[in-house]
């Protein structure tokens, strides 16, 4: 099983994870340690990042988009929001964001979803399952994703009504990690319509954002 400790000592050489670049319809994955700011980058118009996190030292702690909006008291990701796992305690916070346009109530795609409305391929979450496996990865269960760059609005009445993605490639959203990490992000179609275009990703990990070119 993959699993990592999650304290270094002050003076270890702490690993950095190479980069990531993820084809539309695939998945990928990347591990983040504590401290770390990790990068996800669109780098296709319209792209949509189904996003996953699981503790590196236990599989059964996952980034919760639940418990998230609970902690949060909010649908939405804003700047310096905390993203909980399923025990309540932070996983990342949000710092950059070039979009500020992200869902937190749509779950991830299924293949039967999108061959009902005439998509090949696989969906998000047999897609992210697949990647777990070929890790080596054994999860008690798949929780729904945070859906970065996807596009929704939530009307009075409690409509939930996808709109048309306008993320333009090298759009990206940065998140300083707070604990150690496997992330697993689908590029996969979502199956809804102004929202089903999929794009490449690109994954990347940093101590600071000078690495990324940016004071």
């Amino acid at each position: 099983m993959l699993l990592m400790r999650e304290a270094w000592a002050e003076n270890e050489v702490r690993p950095l994870a190479a980069p990531v670049d993820i084809k539309a319809c695939e998945t990928g994955s990347i591990r983040v340690l504590r401290g770390q700011l990790l990068r996800i980058t669109a780098a296709g118009e319209g792209a949509v990042a189904s996003l996953f996190g699981f503790s590196l030292s236990d599989p059964a702690v996952w980034l919760s988009v639940h418990h998230t909006r609970v902690f949060s008291n909010s649908y939405l990701l804003g700047s310096g929001m905390r993203l909980v796992n399923n025990r309540r305690r932070p996983v990342m916070v949000l710092g950059k964001d070039s979009v500020k346009r992200h869902d937190l109530l749509l779950p991830g795609s299924t293949t039967a979803w999108l061959a009902e409305r005439g998509y090949q391929g696989d969906g998000c979450i047999e897609s992210v399952s697949a990647e777990l496996m070929r890790l080596g990865m054994k999860v008690p269960k798949l929780p729904d994703p945070i859906n970065l760059f996807m596009h929704v609005r939530l009307t009075r009445e409690g409509d939930i009504l996808p709109e048309t993605n306008r993320t333009q490639a090298g759009d990206s959203i940065t998140c300083r990690v707070v604990t150690d990490t496997l992330f697993v992000v689908s590029a996969c179609c979502t199956g809804i319509e102004g929202n089903d275009k999929p794009a490449p990703l690109r994954l990347s990990v940093a101590e600071n954002l000078s690495a990324f070119g940016e004071e």
